[in-house]
């Protein structure tokens, strides 16, 4: 099931945005539920400390000394990367914002009276068929963070991982690029298992992109990795003996 958050400080609009998205979500079946209408953003925050593709409607101005819809979107796309963010205004010129911060937002509403409700509705339908449309054909996503800016990277394009030079930091290696991110091999290892396999202490690689395999190295997208005694035991059990 869809969990949706709604936030919206005016209670009378707080109420229209529920009963129209619970509204839609009746009549068309939809497996999706309102689990959360708040009238500030630390409400929201506490309710989806857990949520994961979650679906948020966010008001821009919360009028909230600390948050503003834009801060709020930035904090639940740290949390819940892959969540689709609808932002709800009565100024229509600030959408240009949601790209100032890198939101990625995947619509904007303008408040229009009675008009919301509908608006929000259809929103809603279009966001239901994007999620249908990930589902049947998934893309594995792997997401990180490098200074202020979260970063997904289809793991099949993902090479290798390497633990860097600074502590608890990982570089993370495509075939045209490298992204320093704040990590642990192991921490991965242990996410990623059945995809990458540990053949270094110092290297956790995509298994199906090793291409040669030689002493104490194996070679990936073109570039060396080590590899250990154990890794190449640990790659021997992937691979089934198959070197």
């Amino acid at each position: 099931m869809i969990s949706i958050y709604l936030c919206d400080d005016e209670e009378s609009v707080r109420h229209q945005l529920k009963t129209a998205l619970e509204w839609k979500i009746f009549v068309e079946n939809y497996d999706m539920k309102v689990v959360c209408a708040a009238s500030t953003a630390q409400a929201l925050l506490d309710a989806a400390q857990d949520s994961r593709r979650g679906v948020y409607f966010l008001d821009v101005d919360l009028k909230d000394k600390a948050w503003d819809g834009f801060t709020l979107g930035r904090e639940l796309r740290r949390r819940d990367p892959h969540g689709t963010l609808v932002y709800i205004t009565s100024y229509g010129d600030l959408a240009w914002k949601t790209f100032q911060y890198h939101l990625e937002a995947f619509d904007y509403i303008v408040k229009e009276g009675e008009q919301t409700g509908p608006a929000i509705a259809r929103c809603l339908e279009a966001v239901h068929a994007r999620l249908l449309d990930e589902r049947r054909d998934p893309v594995e996503m792997f997401s990180l963070r490098t200074g202020d800016e979260t970063r997904h990277i289809p793991l099949a394009a993902i090479l290798f991982f390497e633990a860097a030079p600074k502590a608890h930091h990982v570089y993370l290696h495509t075939a045209d690029s490298r992204l320093d991110f704040v990590g642990s091999l192991n921490e991965l290892e242990k996410e990623l298992n059945g995809q990458f396999v540990r053949v270094h202490r110092s290297f956790l690689a995509a298994w199906d992109k090793i291409e040669t395999v030689g002493g104490n190295q194996i070679r990936v997208g073109g570039r060396i990795c080590l590899l250990s005694r154990t890794g190449k035991a640990e790659l021997k059990k992937k691979l089934r003996g198959s070197f």
